[in-house]
């Protein structure tokens, strides 16, 4: 098992290094990684998403409700839970709240999930990467952009109707819900076509934690309570309340272990990619996310130790 773990966590670190060290070497700057992640989220992804759903039966498909409604507790329940706190017991401003929440409830699945759930779960997979991709960017993403462009320097206000038909317009979010209706009516694509669509696919995990490593660069990360509690909640406390959900509704091993495992995956790079746009607590996202990706080794070994 410690064999699985090692091969399965080890390309996260050495790939993240990679592109730290491209930055530290100013091979890349910060907005040619947003550009690389760019490239990911508009083709690679969706074409990984689609081709490997597509390779799934429609049986497969609908037996996997249960992972559907844990994975739904553990990103928006988590959410809603997390704003509160920060909002009304630690009194942070409504738009860290937002982030803070992103940042702790969205798991950078698309990303981290792809070599790791990949190496662990085969084909299977493909249902958690798509289960996460499609609640973070219809309900996450809309959610935060309308809390921090709620009051817009410019006058100009942003309604979460606008900001859902903008995501709903992105190939990472319909690439999914296409392959999803054309699995529910039993429709399939030749293999030599999903074969053609997982070439530039199969570049996903690695050229976005590349991208990701470039930009951990280009802020000074720092560590302060705020960020400590963050982590914690992120890597243990999230992943561990959707494992007691799982336990007291006892659902099978497999969906079990991808639930908690996708919600463990540490936090996603979008959280950054926001703050820097909306110019609110950079620092703060960027020591978030490299922290939780540095632990996650460690949380994320563990869990699936005991997961084994």
């Amino acid at each position: 098992m410690t064999e699985t773990i090692i091969a399965a966590l080890l390309p996260i670190v050495v790939t993240l290094m990679m592109g730290f060290l491209a930055g530290w070497h100013h091979d890349f700057d910060a907005k040619q990684g947003t550009i690389l992640n760019r490239m990911v989220m508009l083709y690679a992804l969706p074409l990984t998403l689609f081709a490997g759903m597509m390779g799934l039966s429609r049986s497969v498909l609908l037996e996997q409700g249960s992972m559907a409604i844990l994975i739904l507790i553990g990103m928006v329940g988590g959410y809603t839970v997390v704003y509160q706190i920060a909002r009304h017991i630690f009194r942070q401003p409504s738009k860290i709240a937002a982030l803070l929440a992103l940042a702790i409830s969205g798991p950078a699945v698309p990303f981290v999930g792809v070599p790791v759930l990949g190496h662990l779960f085969g084909d299977l997979s493909t249902i958690p990467i798509a289960l996460c991709s499609i609640i973070m960017n219809l309900v996450q993403v809309p959610v935060t952009i309308l809390i921090l462009s709620s009051d817009n320097v410019d006058g100009t206000k942003t309604t979460f109707k606008n900001s859902l038909v903008h995501t709903l317009k992105e190939p990472v979010v319909w690439a999914p819900i296409l392959a999803l209706i054309l699995l529910l009516c039993n429709l399939h694509i030749p293999a030599q076509i999903r074969s053609s669509l997982q070439l530039l696919g199969g570049a996903t995990g690695g050229v976005a934690l590349f991208a990701s490593g470039i930009i951990l660069y280009s802020f000074h990360v720092a560590f302060n309570r705020t960020i400590a509690m963050a982590i914690l909640t992120k890597n243990i406390l999230l992943p561990f309340a959707v494992l007691g959900v799982a336990l007291l509704f006892k659902v099978d091993t497999t969906t079990l272990r991808l639930s908690v495992i996708s919600i463990a995956i540490p936090t996603a790079s979008i959280c950054v990619i926001l703050a820097v746009q909306y110019k609110t607590a950079e620092q703060d996202m960027a020591s978030i996310l490299f922290f939780s990706t540095l632990l996650s080794i460690l949380t994320m070994g563990g869990l699936l130790y005991y997961l084994h």
